[in-house]
């Protein structure tokens, strides 16, 4: 039954690709009854975008329909192993169930490697030089958030 969800985000992945829109890559959230909120593919070489992700596009998309922030009683589908950025969009939407059809190895394997930016994570590489300078303009909108106080 599940299947049939990601068979959407596989037929999603074709458009996208069929279309020149980006990668081939598809998504597909459903509320918790399994009415289907978002089906969308990756969206990045059409509008530029590298964040146009099939499945931030979907968040956006379910987001919008449901007309909230908070996916929890949702479930994502995707055509492939969501990459990092995906994953953290994933989380922060608050959805807590990812299904996937083909792995990031599989994703590697067609020319989409992640694998650099788990390295990243893990202080495996340099791929991107990090600054924190001492800013207290930019501490004090933290501080006072909600007047919480440290």
């Amino acid at each position: 039954m599940l299947d049939k969800y990601l068979d959407m985000a596989a037929i999603e992945a074709k458009i996208g690709v069929e279309n020149g829109d980006g990668g081939p890559f598809g998504a597909v959230i459903i509320d918790k009854f399994g009415n289907v909120l978002a089906k969308a593919h990756n969206m990045v070489l059409k509008t530029h975008d590298p964040t146009n992700h099939a499945e931030i596009v979907a968040i956006r998309q379910a987001c919008k329909k449901n007309n909230t922030h908070d996916l929890s009683d949702c479930t994502i589908f995707s055509s492939c192993e969501p990459c990092p950025m995906c994953l953290s969009a994933i989380i922060w939407a608050n959805i807590k169930v990812v299904y996937f059809g083909a792995t990031k190895y599989d994703a590697t394997k067609a020319g989409f490697n992640d694998e650099l930016i788990y390295e990243y994570l893990e202080n495996k590489n340099n791929l991107l030089e990090k600054h924190q300078l001492n800013n207290k303009n930019c501490q004090n909108i933290l501080i006072n958030y909600k007047g919480v106080k440290y």
